[in-house]
Protein backbone atom coordinates (compact mmCIF):
# COMPACT_ATOMS: atom_id res chain seq x y z
CA UNK A 1 0.00 0.00 0.00
CA UNK A 2 1.63 3.54 -0.78
CA UNK A 3 0.43 5.33 2.12
CA UNK A 4 1.56 8.34 0.21
CA UNK A 5 -1.97 8.49 -2.06
CA UNK A 6 -3.93 8.64 1.78
CA UNK A 7 -6.42 11.28 2.22
CA UNK A 8 -7.56 9.89 5.47
CA UNK A 9 -5.30 9.12 8.20
CA UNK A 10 -5.01 8.23 11.84
CA UNK A 11 -2.63 8.15 14.15
CA UNK A 12 -1.46 6.23 17.18
CA UNK A 13 -5.67 6.08 17.47
CA UNK A 14 -7.28 4.31 20.67
CA UNK A 15 -11.23 3.39 20.58
CA UNK A 16 -13.43 2.39 23.13
CA UNK A 17 -16.03 3.80 25.82
CA UNK A 18 -16.42 4.46 28.84
CA UNK A 19 -18.35 2.76 31.60
CA UNK A 20 -18.94 5.44 34.19
CA UNK A 21 -15.33 6.56 35.58
CA UNK A 22 -13.82 3.78 33.60
CA UNK A 23 -12.33 3.57 30.23
CA UNK A 24 -12.40 0.51 28.28
CA UNK A 25 -10.43 0.66 25.62
CA UNK A 26 -10.76 -2.51 22.07
CA UNK A 27 -7.96 -1.04 20.15
CA UNK A 28 -5.08 1.05 20.13
CA UNK A 29 -2.16 2.36 18.02
CA UNK A 30 -4.15 1.98 14.96
CA UNK A 31 -2.37 3.70 12.33
CA UNK A 32 -4.90 3.00 9.59
CA UNK A 33 -5.24 5.10 5.86
CA UNK A 34 -7.83 5.13 2.86
CA UNK A 35 -7.06 6.15 -0.49
CA UNK A 36 -9.28 7.29 -3.22
CA UNK A 37 -10.07 4.75 -5.56
CA UNK A 38 -10.08 2.19 -3.02
CA UNK A 39 -12.57 -0.55 -1.31
CA UNK A 40 -11.65 -1.31 1.94
CA UNK A 41 -13.98 -3.83 4.38
CA UNK A 42 -12.59 -4.07 7.75
CA UNK A 43 -13.88 -7.99 9.14
CA UNK A 44 -13.84 -9.44 12.83
CA UNK A 45 -16.26 -11.33 14.74
CA UNK A 46 -18.79 -10.02 16.49
CA UNK A 47 -17.92 -7.82 19.50
CA UNK A 48 -14.80 -7.16 17.94
CA UNK A 49 -14.74 -3.24 17.63
CA UNK A 50 -15.89 -3.14 14.41
CA UNK A 51 -18.99 -0.70 14.85
CA UNK A 52 -16.96 1.02 17.67
CA UNK A 53 -13.95 1.72 15.60
CA UNK A 54 -16.38 3.09 12.79
CA UNK A 55 -18.09 5.11 15.13
CA UNK A 56 -14.88 6.78 15.83
CA UNK A 57 -13.52 7.29 12.25
CA UNK A 58 -16.79 9.28 11.54
CA UNK A 59 -16.38 10.96 14.91
CA UNK A 60 -19.67 10.41 15.34
CA UNK A 61 -17.73 9.19 19.64
CA UNK A 62 -14.62 10.76 19.86
CA UNK A 63 -11.47 8.29 20.04
CA UNK A 64 -9.70 7.78 23.19
CA UNK A 65 -6.15 8.88 21.94
CA UNK A 66 -4.81 10.00 18.58
CA UNK A 67 -5.83 12.00 15.67
CA UNK A 68 -7.59 11.82 12.55
CA UNK A 69 -5.99 13.94 9.61
CA UNK A 70 -7.73 14.62 6.50
CA UNK A 71 -5.89 16.70 4.15
CA UNK A 72 -3.43 18.01 6.49
CA UNK A 73 -6.28 19.07 9.37
CA UNK A 74 -7.37 17.18 12.28
CA UNK A 75 -10.62 15.87 11.89
CA UNK A 76 -11.29 15.67 15.24
CA UNK A 77 -11.15 19.99 15.45
CA UNK A 78 -13.73 19.99 12.46
CA UNK A 79 -17.39 21.22 12.98
CA UNK A 80 -20.07 18.60 12.11
CA UNK A 81 -20.96 20.56 9.40
CA UNK A 82 -17.49 20.68 8.03
CA UNK A 83 -16.94 17.00 8.78
CA UNK A 84 -20.11 16.33 6.20
CA UNK A 85 -18.15 17.62 3.48
CA UNK A 86 -15.82 15.31 3.99
CA UNK A 87 -17.21 12.05 4.95
CA UNK A 88 -20.57 9.95 3.83
CA UNK A 89 -22.13 7.37 6.30
CA UNK A 90 -24.48 4.86 5.95
CA UNK A 91 -25.15 3.09 9.19
CA UNK A 92 -26.85 0.30 9.79
CA UNK A 93 -29.96 2.21 11.60
CA UNK A 94 -33.26 2.38 9.90
CA UNK A 95 -34.45 5.98 9.18
CA UNK A 96 -37.68 6.63 9.02
CA UNK A 97 -38.28 7.69 5.64
CA UNK A 98 -41.33 5.71 4.96
CA UNK A 99 -43.28 9.28 3.84
CA UNK A 100 -40.52 10.48 1.70
CA UNK A 101 -40.14 9.58 -1.80
CA UNK A 102 -36.80 8.08 -2.58
CA UNK A 103 -35.91 11.13 -4.68
CA UNK A 104 -37.04 13.14 -1.16
CA UNK A 105 -34.59 10.90 0.82
CA UNK A 106 -31.90 11.30 -1.69
CA UNK A 107 -31.94 14.66 -1.65
CA UNK A 108 -31.51 15.27 2.15
CA UNK A 109 -27.42 14.46 1.19
CA UNK A 110 -27.76 17.84 -0.40
CA UNK A 111 -28.08 19.28 3.18
CA UNK A 112 -24.57 20.08 3.81
CA UNK A 113 -24.85 22.12 0.59
CA UNK A 114 -28.05 24.08 0.63
CA UNK A 115 -28.05 25.51 4.47
CA UNK A 116 -30.73 25.54 6.89
CA UNK A 117 -33.64 25.90 4.53
CA UNK A 118 -32.61 22.90 2.30
CA UNK A 119 -33.64 24.24 -1.06
CA UNK A 120 -32.28 22.33 -4.20
CA UNK A 121 -31.56 24.54 -7.12
CA UNK A 122 -31.32 23.38 -10.50
CA UNK A 123 -27.63 21.90 -9.82
CA UNK A 124 -28.95 19.99 -6.65
CA UNK A 125 -31.59 18.26 -8.73
CA UNK A 126 -28.79 17.14 -11.01
CA UNK A 127 -26.60 15.87 -8.20
CA UNK A 128 -29.71 13.66 -7.04
CA UNK A 129 -30.93 12.65 -10.40
CA UNK A 130 -27.30 11.32 -11.24
CA UNK A 131 -26.69 9.99 -7.40
CA UNK A 132 -29.95 7.87 -7.88
CA UNK A 133 -28.54 6.60 -11.11
CA UNK A 134 -24.77 5.65 -10.02
CA UNK A 135 -26.93 4.23 -7.20
CA UNK A 136 -29.06 1.65 -9.53
CA UNK A 137 -32.52 2.89 -7.55
CA UNK A 138 -33.23 5.79 -10.40
CA UNK A 139 -36.40 3.20 -11.43
CA UNK A 140 -37.67 3.86 -8.19
CA UNK A 141 -37.16 7.93 -8.03
CA UNK A 142 -40.95 8.28 -7.67
CA UNK A 143 -42.17 5.46 -5.15
CA UNK A 144 -42.09 5.80 -1.49
CA UNK A 145 -39.31 4.27 0.32
CA UNK A 146 -41.70 2.46 2.75
CA UNK A 147 -42.24 0.44 -0.74
CA UNK A 148 -38.68 -0.67 -1.16
CA UNK A 149 -36.97 -3.94 -0.52
CA UNK A 150 -34.67 -4.10 1.83
CA UNK A 151 -32.09 -4.16 -1.19
CA UNK A 152 -33.82 -1.33 -2.64
CA UNK A 153 -33.57 0.38 0.21
CA UNK A 154 -29.66 0.12 0.64
CA UNK A 155 -29.61 1.48 -2.46
CA UNK A 156 -31.06 4.70 -1.84
CA UNK A 157 -29.34 5.06 1.24
CA UNK A 158 -25.85 4.78 -0.45
CA UNK A 159 -27.24 7.05 -3.59
CA UNK A 160 -28.06 9.79 -0.40
CA UNK A 161 -24.42 9.47 0.56
CA UNK A 162 -23.44 9.95 -3.00
CA UNK A 163 -25.27 13.27 -2.96
CA UNK A 164 -23.52 14.64 -0.31
CA UNK A 165 -20.69 14.86 -2.53
CA UNK A 166 -17.75 13.48 -0.19
CA UNK A 167 -14.34 12.37 -0.91
CA UNK A 168 -15.31 9.14 1.76
CA UNK A 169 -18.03 6.72 2.04
CA UNK A 170 -17.97 4.85 5.31
CA UNK A 171 -20.94 2.03 5.87
CA UNK A 172 -21.75 -0.12 8.76
CA UNK A 173 -23.02 -3.42 7.63
CA UNK A 174 -24.18 -2.42 4.23
CA UNK A 175 -25.45 -6.18 3.14
CA UNK A 176 -26.36 -7.10 6.60
CA UNK A 177 -30.20 -7.69 5.95
CA UNK A 178 -30.20 -8.71 2.49
CA UNK A 179 -30.44 -11.65 0.33
CA UNK A 180 -27.61 -12.85 -1.21
CA UNK A 181 -28.41 -11.24 -4.79
CA UNK A 182 -28.56 -8.06 -2.89
CA UNK A 183 -25.60 -8.47 -1.30
CA UNK A 184 -23.55 -9.50 -3.80
CA UNK A 185 -25.36 -6.24 -6.21
CA UNK A 186 -24.54 -4.37 -3.14
CA UNK A 187 -20.62 -4.97 -2.98
CA UNK A 188 -20.34 -4.62 -6.92
CA UNK A 189 -21.68 -0.96 -6.65
CA UNK A 190 -19.71 -0.22 -4.07
CA UNK A 191 -16.15 -1.44 -5.93
CA UNK A 192 -17.80 0.50 -9.10
CA UNK A 193 -18.00 3.61 -6.60
CA UNK A 194 -14.52 3.13 -5.65
CA UNK A 195 -12.95 2.23 -8.98
CA UNK A 196 -14.42 4.45 -11.58
CA UNK A 197 -16.36 7.37 -9.39
CA UNK A 198 -12.74 7.63 -6.96
CA UNK A 199 -14.31 7.71 -3.82
CA UNK A 200 -12.71 6.02 -0.94
CA UNK A 201 -14.66 3.44 0.47
CA UNK A 202 -14.49 1.90 3.58
CA UNK A 203 -17.09 -0.79 4.99
CA UNK A 204 -17.74 -3.39 7.77
CA UNK A 205 -18.54 -6.97 7.27
CA UNK A 206 -19.68 -10.14 8.39
CA UNK A 207 -19.44 -11.08 4.77
CA UNK A 208 -16.03 -12.98 4.35
CA UNK A 209 -16.16 -14.38 0.55
CA UNK A 210 -17.27 -11.11 -1.15
CA UNK A 211 -15.15 -8.97 1.17
CA UNK A 212 -11.94 -11.18 -0.12
CA UNK A 213 -13.31 -11.39 -3.45
CA UNK A 214 -14.14 -7.63 -4.11
CA UNK A 215 -12.25 -5.56 -1.52
CA UNK A 216 -9.11 -4.08 -2.60
CA UNK A 217 -7.43 -3.76 1.30
CA UNK A 218 -8.53 -5.29 4.29
CA UNK A 219 -8.62 -4.09 7.68
CA UNK A 220 -8.45 -7.10 10.06
CA UNK A 221 -9.50 -7.29 13.24
CA UNK A 222 -8.31 -9.87 15.38
CA UNK A 223 -8.89 -12.16 18.77
CA UNK A 224 -5.70 -10.09 20.41
CA UNK A 225 -7.10 -6.79 19.18
CA UNK A 226 -4.55 -5.88 16.65
CA UNK A 227 -5.41 -4.60 13.37
CA UNK A 228 -3.72 -5.64 10.63
CA UNK A 229 -4.38 -4.25 6.86
CA UNK A 230 -3.18 -4.89 3.25
CA UNK A 231 -4.84 -6.35 0.04
CA UNK A 232 -6.36 -10.30 0.35
CA UNK A 233 -3.49 -11.30 -1.11
CA UNK A 234 -1.00 -10.40 1.04
CA UNK A 235 -3.07 -11.52 4.67
CA UNK A 236 -3.98 -14.51 3.26
CA UNK A 237 -0.54 -15.68 2.29
CA UNK A 238 1.25 -14.07 5.66
CA UNK A 239 -2.20 -16.65 7.38
CA UNK A 240 -3.83 -13.49 8.80
CA UNK A 241 -7.16 -14.94 8.09
CA UNK A 242 -6.79 -17.87 11.13
CA UNK A 243 -6.71 -14.65 13.22
CA UNK A 244 -9.62 -13.80 12.62
CA UNK A 245 -12.04 -16.20 15.04
CA UNK A 246 -10.89 -17.99 18.39
CA UNK A 247 -12.70 -21.31 17.31
CA UNK A 248 -9.51 -23.01 16.83
CA UNK A 249 -11.44 -25.82 14.89
CA UNK A 250 -12.38 -22.92 12.10
CA UNK A 251 -9.70 -22.78 9.28
CA UNK A 252 -9.66 -20.15 6.33
CA UNK A 253 -9.76 -22.17 3.25
CA UNK A 254 -8.19 -20.12 0.51
CA UNK A 255 -9.50 -22.15 -1.90
CA UNK A 256 -13.12 -20.75 -1.69
CA UNK A 257 -12.08 -17.94 0.20
CA UNK A 258 -13.92 -18.78 3.49
CA UNK A 259 -13.87 -20.55 6.39
CA UNK A 260 -14.93 -24.01 7.04
CA UNK A 261 -14.60 -26.90 9.93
Amino acid sequence: MNHDNAIYSTHNLAVGYRNGKNTVTLLSGLNLTLEKGKLVALLGQNGAGKSTLLRALTCDERPLEGTIEVGGKNLLDMSQKQRSHIIGLVSTERIQAGALTVTELVGLGRQPHTGFLGRLDREDHEIVRQSMEDAGIIGKASEYVSSLSDGERQKAMIARALAQETPIIILDEPTAFLDVASRIETMRLLQTLAHERGKAVLLSSHDISQSLMLADELWLITTDRQVLTGTTQQLVADGAMNRLFENRSIHFNPQILDYSF
